[in-house]
């Protein structure tokens, strides 16, 4: 009785198999068909090691697929896995458009590239890695440039990005900056970084003592100075790093929504207007600048005068430079 349980119970498999093999082979072609019978024909033991064989190599098959995968695709700044419409030739409608109202923008983009590229010629390209501009609306850049392409995106690669990625960013990739009349931008800082802190921890530091610090030479010997109020030039690199489009705090809306249109997502997707009360203007950079002596200006303006000369920005008539 022990010794025909087995054989019974090979039998009810066997039995199976060949009835599997019966309805399946009407539908297979003979290829197939003949392939499937020669698996019935193989062992158990046979039977479990190649279906092991074939299990590791569809593993292995999508091991490799997810390991390449988000070195095309991880970053965010790609145009084309950033937003597929129109973006492709976001390079070629900026520099050669072929639509009507991209023409008057790429003569004004063409024009502050070629004042850039004036002011750089003296300098030669410095080697630092750019980074993002404060106070220009940084971060709402940063934050629209990631979410945007958020169905594109794969998770991010931990390894470090070679040289070949790197290049074929800069050289495929649109590239812009943004940039602020310098001391506007300079007392918008201050404002920002100074004055409200002042209101929540009452450690005031009047703008002519910060106006001081900037204007020391130790300041510079002990380190570069913080990234709110460092020189565009110095923080960017526009001569190392050449920009497709440079846009204007100026003309903020103007450029930036520009710049979402080239990018294809306009319009889904715009600047959004800021209230102009609170921004930092003209007069009230003068008001700020007023009580700084005559020395500590020739000093400020010493620091930032690469900016207004690559941006095309004219001294401020209320500097007492004489």
């Amino acid at each position: 009785m022990s010794s025909s349980a087995p054989r019974a119970g090979a039998w009810s498999k066997d039995f199976k198999l060949h009835e599997i093999y019966s309805r399946l082979g009407r539908f297979l072609p003979p290829a197939m068909k003949q392939a499937l019978l020669e698996l019935m024909r193989m062992s158990r033991i046979c039977r479990m090691v190649l279906a092991t064989c074939l299990g590791s190599f569809v593993l292995v098959i999508f091991y490799f697929q997810s390991m390449f995968q988000p070195v095309m695709r991880r970053n965010p700044f790609a145009t084309e896995a950033c937003c597929p419409k129109g973006s492709h030739n976001a390079l070629q409608e900026l520099y050669n458009p072929t639509q009507a109202e991209f023409s008057g923008a790429s003569f004004l983009h063409q024009a502050r590239r070629d004042q850039v590229a004036e002011a750089c010629r003296a300098l030669g390209p410095p080697g630092a890695p750019p980074r993002l501009t404060p106070a220009t609306c940084a971060t709402w850049w940063w934050t629209t440039s990631t979410s945007c392409c958020a169905r594109a995106r794969q998770p991010q690669d931990p390894r470090p990005v070679q040289r070949p990625e790197i290049n074929h960013r800069l050289n495929s990739f649109l590239k812009f900056l943004f940039v602020r009349e310098p001391f506007e931008r300079l007392v918008s800082a201050y404002r920002n970084k100074f004055t409200l802190k002042a209101l929540r921890s009452g450690a005031d530091v009047r703008f002519p003592e910060f106006a001081r610090y900037l204007a020391d030479p130790a300041t510079r010997r002990d380190g570069p100075l913080n990234e709110h109020w460092a020189p565009v030039h110095s923080l960017c690199h526009p001569c190392h790093l050449r920009y497709d489009l440079v846009g204007k705090y100026e003309a903020l809306e103007d450029d930036a929504n520009y710049l979402l249109r080239l990018a294809g997502v306009a319009p889904r997707l715009r600047f959004p207007s800021f209230a102009k009360s609170t921004r930092t203007t003209d007069q009230m950079a003068a008001a700020f600048f007023h009580n700084v002596s005559a020395q500590q200006q020739a000093l400020l303006y010493q620091l930032y005068r690469l900016d207004f000369l690559m941006f095309n920005y004219s001294m401020p008539s209320y500097l007492q430079l004489h």
